[in-house]
């Protein structure tokens, strides 16, 4: 259950005064009294948020609520203007871009709305990108895409490109390059959005299945209660702040 700033015990404002965070620990992700404004609009204020290894938790709120910006600050695609951010105990928040993106590329895997997969490449080499990108050789990454292209039953597509399956083929190999070079955290944003309810389903559980065996925490965007219902725990955000669920 989260709490809203007004039951937040006031021994972590003060240890936030003095410069440190309230870590939980064990936690793979976590992050402490983030704020972030998009010029004048403030659309994230002071938020909470741990998550534990094998861990699913979804982030749900209205349109606007700060769900995606969240997200944003937790990969370290943003810099918070205010809050710490820390992954496997490490801050990375306050890390230079190059190293922040380097962090994402080796301990975060990511799940978009309408997978993000590059059209002009098969199955398997877009599954097979995240660890060519951090110097696997070409053998073995094509080894191991196959192998998460096979757990998530589209082994047999794996030679077609994105234009020739469907959209939820498409999505359980999105699934799969989140997970082939076997991150610490998926970040799914919306990931069912694009699909419909029984396609949908398919790949949640694909997805929930898979990070589970790998013990990969996943964060779970969504607007959506049957998505939200895949994880252990739900963080609903309102205005850009925590409320209580």
């Amino acid at each position: 259950m989260t709490t809203d700033s007004a039951t937040r015990p006031r021994h972590r404002d003060a240890r936030r005064a003095a410069g440190g965070a309230d870590l939980r620990p064990g936690a793979v992700l976590q992050a402490s009294g983030l704020s972030h404004s998009y010029g004048a609009t403030r659309v994230l204020r002071d938020v909470d948020f741990a998550i534990d290894p094998g861990e699913v938790v979804s982030v749900m709120g209205p349109s606007g609520s700060g769900k995606s910006t969240l997200l944003h600050l937790l990969a370290g695609l943003l810099v918070p203007d205010a809050g710490e951010v820390y992954l496997d105990g490490a801050r990375i928040d306050r890390l230079p871009e190059r190293r922040r993106a380097g962090s994402r590329l080796r301990q975060m895997g990511f799940v978009f709305q309408f997978g993000d997969l590059v059209p002009e490449l098969s199955l398997v080499e877009n599954v097979e990108l995240p660890l060519r990108v951090t110097g696997t050789r070409a053998r073995r990454a094509r080894r191991r895409a196959t192998e998460m292209l096979d757990r998530l039953g589209v082994a047999d597509l794996a030679d077609r490109r994105v234009s020739e399956v469907s959209g939820g083929q498409a999505q359980r190999a999105a699934v799969a390059r989140a997970l082939v070079h076997q991150p610490a955290v998926v970040l799914a944003d919306e990931p069912t959005g694009s699909l419909d309810t029984v396609t949908g389903e398919l790949v949640l559980e694909a997805l929930v299945g898979a990070a589970r065996e790998q013990e990969a925490a996943v964060v779970l965007v969504t607007h959506e209660l049957s998505v939200a219902s895949w994880a252990q725990r739900t963080v609903m955000l309102r205005d850009g702040a925590e409320v209580a669920t």
